[in-house]
């Protein structure tokens, strides 16, 4: 297990690739929670790095739905040390493995608000309005 390395000590910040339909719950929170996870979404992953953020909405995210978006959101450090980092493939391959369960409280652990960072459409695929 890795441990997460931050520059602010009260603080980690976390990565998560998303599509149009998690976002707009993430809007309606107020740009503050992440949705509830759906009966087959047992683990909420958020990631550790923006480039692995970025090849899951592009590759993956994009694909599926015509849209994939990169968050960046901040998470009290104390609290996110509860969760040990998975290394889920090669080295830059980190997650966060948070139980569906515990996803309520860990919305309760953001400081500050959920941020859309990058946008990947494909061809043909109309802009939304959004933030």
């Amino acid at each position: 297990m890795t441990k997460i390395e931050h520059a602010d000590a009260s603080v980690v910040t976390l990565w998560r690739p998303t599509g149009p339909q998690e976002l707009a719950l993430v809007q309606a929170s107020g740009w503050r929670g992440w949705p509830p996870r759906l009966p087959e979404q047992p683990i909420f992953y958020p990631v550790l790095n923006e480039d692995y953020a970025i090849r899951i909405a592009r590759d993956w995210n994009m694909p599926a739905s015509g849209v994939g978006y990169v968050t960046r959101f901040q998470v009290d450090a104390d609290f996110v040390a509860r969760y040990p980092v998975q290394q889920a493939g090669g080295k830059t391959i980190l997650e966060l493995w948070v139980p569906a369960e515990e996803l309520e409280e860990f919305n309760r652990h953001i400081v500050g608000e959920i941020e859309v960072v990058h946008e990947f459409r494909a061809a043909g695929v109309s802009k939304e309005a959004g933030r």
